[in-house]
């Protein structure tokens, strides 16, 4: 085992080729040691962090506080089972959670990770309402295991995975900017009728639950129309199902709130959470109504490390920074940040749509030459995205590329970015589409 303080980017890249699936090399940026905004690799070179990890160091890298209340908590137990022995950190993260998560949501159940988390409300929207049919969206992203894959609706994720969970049908998303249904009039809230039609029409009309991301990210930082989740909750209802609102990206102040929910004027029955949740220690969890959480016996779930203690002490003080300014700063930091995209949006014709909330905001890049699928918006371009992104990570700055056609660049940096930092993103994109565009 090599020592990790004289490693070199090449050294360490060696090790994953050898030892790793050949998965890792998404964002090309080998990582010794990261603080705030700034990641720095093993050959010394710094960079600026416009991702988080995908969302999850929202109170900055190696926060104080977060890491201080870690190494508190490793002194007095480490594991011991959470729902075989109950501990003071889990317990007091539930109470907390009681009053952060929005109306009259209750009783909180702890994983490891988001996708663990979305396959716990699937199981128990099932218990509850004795139903078996789940509804997700075309283009959304709920994890990797096969039950939330099930539920992710692009078949890039799926590839040689099937078959998945059964009883899972997909109603399309509120993607303004390409909406099938509306053309070049835009989504509105009527939109969500589409998924009466699937439940209609690829149902049994044994609905469980709809589970929507408020703000989908994978799918290309993609805003619903105000009105569209309300309306998706009135046909969860109206087909005695239950809403899961999947905030395991968007929560812990992504969007300047707390929740991206807290946007749309909604109360979800059960609210998925996890990156953000404890700032990079592996947690997830799901809240939901008391009435709902009770359809639990005995048995009917478990996690050997779901709950662990120095993670829910580290979400306490996460939440604690969050309430410290964080939030704060993604409100006015992101409405800065959106008004700058906006500027790049109307200066580039191969800017389609600059769009988010918050500190989560995406630059959708097209082809103004070429037409889009089925005539709507102009065709996506991929390939402009990535060269984009690899000139940003030559100068210093990583950003993510997503969307259902892999042409948005998406902006997610630490809730404790500072507006020089911001500048210094937007400056570097504005002069990577410039050197695109004139070659």
């Amino acid at each position: 085992m090599a020592d990790s303080t004289t490693l070199s980017n090449t050294e360490v890249e060696a090790q994953y080729d050898e030892y790793l699936p050949p998965i890792w090399k998404q964002l090309h940026v080998p990582v010794k040691h990261a603080s705030g905004a700034t990641i720095e690799d093993f050959d010394g070179n710094e960079y600026l962090d416009a991702f988080s990890g995908i969302s999850v160091t929202n109170v900055g890298h190696t926060n104080d506080a977060v890491v201080d209340a870690a190494k508190d908590q490793l002194e007095d137990v480490i594991h011991g089972c959470s729902y075989v022995h109950p501990n003071a950190p889990v317990g007091d993260l539930a109470e907390r959670l009681a009053t952060e998560t929005p109306g009259d949501l209750q009783k909180t159940f702890f994983c490891n990770s988001g996708t663990e988390a979305v396959e716990g409300a699937i199981k128990l929207a099932r218990k509850y309402t004795g139903n078996t049919e789940i509804l997700a969206l075309e283009m959304g992203f709920h994890g990797r295991t096969l039950g939330s894959l099930a539920l992710t609706g692009n078949s890039a994720y799926k590839n040689g995975m099937a078959p998945t969970l059964n009883d899972v049908v997909h109603a399309e998303p509120p993607y303004t900017y390409r909406c099938l249904s509306c053309g070049d009039e835009g989504c509105t809230a009527d939109c969500a009728d589409h998924i009466e039609r699937v439940i209609g029409t690829q149902t049994a009309d044994d609905l469980a639950a709809i589970v929507v991301e408020p703000v989908m990210g994978e799918g290309g930082i993609i805003v619903p129309p105000e009105g569209w989740l309300k309306r998706v909750q009135e046909i969860a209802h109206a087909h005695d199902a239950v809403l899961i609102v999947d905030e395991v990206q968007t929560g812990y102040g992504r969007t300047g709130e707390f929740w991206a929910i807290d946007h749309f004027d909604v109360v979800p029955d059960v609210l998925t959470q996890a990156k953000g949740i404890a700032n990079g220690l592996p947690l997830g969890a799901f809240t939901a109504r008391s009435e709902i959480a009770d359809a639990f016996g005995s048995g009917d779930h478990l996690s050997t490390f779901g709950g662990n203690p120095v993670a829910c002490a580290a979400a306490l003080a996460t939440i604690d920074e969050l309430h410290n300014g964080a939030i704060e700063n993604a409100r006015t930091q992101g409405e800065w940040l959106a008004a700058e995209l906006a500027e790049l949006e109307a200066a580039f014709d191969v800017v389609g749509q600059a769009r988010g909330l918050g500190l989560m905001q995406g630059l959708e890049l097209v082809d103004p030459t070429a037409e889009g699928p089925r005539g709507v918006a102009p065709a996506p371009d991929s390939k402009l995205a990535t060269n984009v992104s690899d000139r940003l990570r030559e100068n210093g700055i990583i950003v993510g590329v997503g969307g259902y056609y892999s042409n948005v660049l998406r902006l997610q940096p630490p809730l404790t970015i500072d507006r020089a930092q911001l500048e210094r993103i937007v400056s570097a994109i504005r002069e990577a589409l410039n050197a695109e565009v004139d070659q």
